[in-house]
């Protein structure tokens, strides 16, 4: 870490990014980093391409956060959070390879190691709680901007501190971000506790998909693009909805199929996220893992081509060694 930091004291001008589709660790990392580095004078971006879930709306300086990187060549330094994988990051993933130091900051157990530097700890309950050491080991002081944004990444990551990722020091960071100004009760309100009209429509179709194996240990939820559109979402507002499935009673494994949208070369079959959650007694990751993917024990995720019938085939499979 101190090479690292050593580093950062010495850039003048860093890029920051986490994976697309941000959830609310990626979030939480990338503003709290970012507010922390800023405090050292150093000239900061925050970046991400994708539209940021309404849930986190309230973070303070969330407005920080650009779908505009700028002119990549102006950087010295990308810092790189909550990514296993640098593709990850969407589009710019061809540009940042371009800018001179990257670090990689992240706590899943399937990172490819990427970058110059990295800042990688699997038993970490979140990225962060990364991002909090390294401010630590900084001795730059927590404002109440970074305090909401570390907190609520903790969170979220944990799931309320519900998951089994949830540790000691879960607890004890969080109780630091409170002393700072960060409200759990507020936090807590938006993320849980505020639901759109427009989600609930969407929920209502989800359930209608919903399919079990024959075992009864496989869940499936399929999203598509018409149903995102017939309900006046987003994408953004998808996360946490997986845990519907995996709530189904002697479930092991929740799948959630998401169509994303159409690309513009013409190839058979679709575009499809596939996300994985497992009650903890399933490695989620390993499954990812053999269709190009990763994550977590308990949560991963991949990306694939093919037509729904074929994809529901082979999830159905999955079922097979639960």
């Amino acid at each position: 870490m101190h090479n690292i930091i050593n580093h950062l004291k010495k850039s003048n001008n860093i890029l920051l990014t986490t994976h697309s589709h941000p959830d609310g660790d990626a979030i939480g990392s990338l503003l709290g980093l970012g507010l922390a580095l800023e405090q050292l004078k150093i000239k900061v971006s925050l970046y991400n391409e994708s539209a940021l879930p309404i849930v986190y709306q309230f973070l303070p300086s969330i407005h920080r956060i650009k779908k505009d990187a700028g002119n990549i060549g102006d950087y010295d330094t990308v810092i790189i959070l909550d990514c296993s994988d640098l593709h990850r990051i969407g589009a710019i993933c061809e540009s940042v390879i371009k800018i001179p130091v990257m670090i990689n900051i992240d706590h899943h157990s399937t990172n490819t190691r990427f970058g110059e530097f990295q800042i990688i700890d699997p038993v970490a309950s979140s990225t962060s709680e990364l991002v909090y050491r390294l401010i630590k080991e900084m001795d730059i002081p927590i404002n109440v901007g970074i305090a909401y944004a570390l907190y609520t990444g903790i969170m979220a990551d944990t799931g309320s501190f519900r998951f089994s990722n949830t540790t000691p020091a879960s607890f004890e960071i969080s109780h630091e971000m409170v002393k700072h100004g960060a409200d759990p009760h507020k936090v807590a309100h938006h993320v849980y506790e505020t639901i759109s009209l427009n989600r609930i429509k969407l929920l209502t179709m989800l359930f209608d998909t919903i399919e079990v194996s024959e075992n009864g240990k496989l869940s499936i939820m399929t999203l598509t693009q018409q149903m995102l559109s017939a309900s006046g979402t987003l994408i953004e507002d998808v996360n946490g909805l997986i845990n519907y499935a995996k709530r189904i009673e002697n479930v092991k494994l929740a799948v959630l199929l998401y169509e994303r949208k159409a690309s513009l070369r013409r190839k058979s079959g679709s575009e499809f996220h596939v996300s994985l959650r497992s009650d903890g007694t399933v490695n989620a990751a390993a499954l990812a893992m053999g269709f190009g993917g990763g994550g977590h024990h308990n949560a991963a995720g991949f990306d694939i081509r093919a037509t729904l019938p074929e994809l529901k085939k082979i999830v159905f499979d999955f079922s097979k060694h639960l």
